[in-house]
C-alpha cells in the first residue's frame, strides 16, 4: 500500500535526475497480470498518488528554476521587470505543454509552495491532484499572502479533508472560504471578471465544432434563453427539427445576419489535392483553425459553396473573397513532389508582405513552437532581421504572440535545420533542444 512519504517541510536531498529516468526504465517493465482483484485496485491507488506527488516534485522544481533565471537576470544587468522571461516557455517544453499552459503551471507552483503549505502537503504527498490543487490557486487568486495562507490553513489542515470530496464540493469550499476572508476581493474580481469576456472555437469528432463563449453570468443566461424560447416556438408549430438543431441553427443565423444557418459564406482557407476536389482522390482535406477533414466533406463544402472561381494574379487580400453571389475562391498552391513542402517565396522587405504571411500560415497552420496549437499571429524571422536574417520562407515561422516575445528572452536560439519539411531547432537558456517541423499537408507522402 501507499505511504506518504515526509513532508515538504522537512525535504530530503534532490532528486538526482538519475533516479526519476530508472523509474522510467522500470515502471515498462511491471507487469500487473499476476495480482488479483484486491492488487490491481492497489496498484491503481497507489500509481494515481505517485503521480501526484510527482506533480509537487516538478511544482518545487519550477519554482526553483523561476528564482534561478531571476537572479542570473538580474546579475546580468536586466530590468527587474524583464528578470525570469521566458522561464513558463522553458516549463511547457519540458512538460509537453504549450507556453499558455506554461503560465498556468507556473503560477499554481509559485502559489502552492510559496503559499499555501497544506496544499502543497497534501500535492506532495499525493492525496491533491495538480487539477484540483490548481483550481484552489484560481479560487483563492484574488486574495493577499495572507488571506490565502487562511484559506489554506481552514481548507486543508486535516488530513481527511480531501476524503470523498468531489471537484466541485471542493471548489465550493474554498470559494466560500475565500469570500469569508475577503469579501470586497471576490467581489471586485468577479467585476474585473466582464473584461476577460471572448469567445473561441475548438475543434470537436465527426467534423464538427464546438464555439464557446465565456458571458458575464446575466448575458450568458439570456443568451440560452432567447435560444431556448425560439426552439420552444418552432417545435411548437411542427418544426421537424430537434430542439438542439434549432438552437445550433438559430444561434448561427442569428450571428450572420443570414436567413439560413446553412448560407453563410466566410472565407475558410479549405485546404486540399487538385485530386481531391476534381476527381474524387480520398486524401484528406486541412481546414485551418480544426485540422484534417476527410475528403468526402471537403468537397460538400465546396459544392455547397455553389461554384468555383480562381483568383486572378493581383490576388492578395479582400479582393479575394467572393463576391455577394455564393461561390468558392480556388488558389493554387505549389508543393515540391519529393518533400511535400510548399514552393518556397521571398522578399527584400523586412515585414512579410501579405502573400508570403499567407504562405507561411498555410505551410505552418498553427504556431511552430513544440506542442503549441495556438493560431499564428506573428509571422517571425528564424534569424532576425537585425543579426542579417532574410524575409524568406525558408527563414520564417508561424508563431502566435506568446512564443514570439518568448524567443526574445537572454539565451534563447533558433535556427532552420535540414528535414523533410521545413525544420526549425529551439534551443533554451539551459541548452535543451526542441525540434520543430511543419505539419503534413494534403498531398503529401513523405
Amino acid at each position: 500500500m501507499f505511504e506518504s512519504p515526509r513532508t515538504p517541510e522537512t525535504p530530503t536531498a534532490g532528486p538526482a535526475p538519475g533516479v526519476l529516468t530508472s523509474l522510467l526504465d522500470l515502471l515498462p517493465t511491471m507487469d500487473t497480470a499476476g495480482l488479483d482483484e484486491a492488487g490491481l485496485i492497489d496498484v491503481l491507488a497507489t500509481a494515481e498518488a505517485a503521480k501526484n506527488a510527482l506533480s509537487g516534485l516538478q511544482a518545487r522544481a519550477a519554482v526553483a528554476l523561476d528564482a534561478a533565471v531571476r537572479t542570473r537576470h538580474l546579475a546580468e544587468g536586466l530590468p527587474a521587470e524583464k528578470a525570469g522571461a521566458g522561464v513558463h516557455t522553458q516549463v511547457a517544453l519540458a512538460r509537453s505543454e504549450s507556453p499558455h499552459a506554461g503560465h498556468r503551471l507556473v503560477g499554481m507552483a509559485q502559489a502552492v509552495v510559496n503559499e499555501m503549505p497544506h496544499a502543497h502537503h497534501a500535492l506532495a504527498t499525493g492525496r491533491l491532484s495538480e487539477w484540483r490543487a490548481t483550481l484552489l490557486v484560481q479560487e483563492t487568486a484574488c486574495l493577499d499572502a495572507e488571506q490565502r495562507r487562511q484559506v489554506d490553513e481552514q481548507l486543508l489542515a486535516d488530513p481527511s479533508a480531501l476524503e470523498g470530496v468531489g471537484t466541485r464540493a471542493l471548489v465550493a469550499r474554498a470559494r466560500k472560504l475565500a469570500y469569508a476572508a475577503s469579501p470586497s476581493a471576490v467581489v471586485d474580481r468577479a467585476r474585473r471578471a466582464v473584461k476577460d469576456r471572448r469567445v473561441s472555437l475548438r475543434p470537436a469528432p465527426d467534423t464538427m465544432s464546438i464555439l464557446s463563449g465565456l458571458l458575464p453570468v446575466a448575458q450568458g443566461v439570456s443568451v440560452l434563453k432567447a435560444l431556448t424560447m425560439e426552439a420552444d416556438r418552432l417545435v411548437g408549430i411542427g418544426d421537424g427539427r430537434s430542439r438542439g438543431q434549432i438552437m445550433a441553427d438559430t444561434l448561427v443565423e442569428r450571428l450572420t445576419g443570414r436567413a439560413s444557418a446553412a448560407a453563410v459564406p466566410v472565407a475558410i482557407q479549405l485546404v486540399m489535392t487538385d485530386r481531391t476536389l476534381f476527381q474524387g482522390d480520398g486524401e484528406p482535406a486541412f481546414l485551418p483553425g480544426y485540422g484534417v477533414i476527410p475528403a468526402q466533406v471537403a468537397r460538400e463544402l465546396i459544392r455547397r459553396a455553389g461554384g468555383l472561381r480562381t483568383p486572378g494574379p493581383s490576388t492578395g487580400g479582400a479582393d479575394d473573397l467572393p463576391a455577394p453571389q455564393q461561390l468558392a475562391w480556388l488558389r493554387r498552391l505549389y508543393t515540391a513532389p519529393e518533400t511535400g513542402e510548399l514552393v518556397a517565396m521571398d522578399s527584400r522587405a523586412r515585414i512579410f508582405p501579405a502573400g508570403l504571411a499567407r504562405f507561411i500560415e498555410t505551410r505552418d497552420q498553427c504556431c511552430r513552437s513544440p506542442w503549441c496549437d495556438a493560431p499564428v499571429r506573428h509571422h517571425d524571422h528564424v534569424l532576425g532581421w537585425a543579426a542579417g536574417g532574410r524575409t524568406t520562407a525558408r527563414n520564417s515561422a508561424g508563431l502566435c504572440a506568446e512564443c514570439n516575445y518568448s524567443k526574445e528572452a537572454p539565451g534563447w536560439r533558433t535556427e532552420t535545420v535540414t528535414g523533410a519539411r521545413h525544420t526549425t531547432v529551439v534551443t533554451t537558456p539551459t541548452g535543451h533542444h526542441y525540434r520543430s517541423q511543419a505539419p503534413p499537408l494534403p498531398g503529401d507522402t513523405s
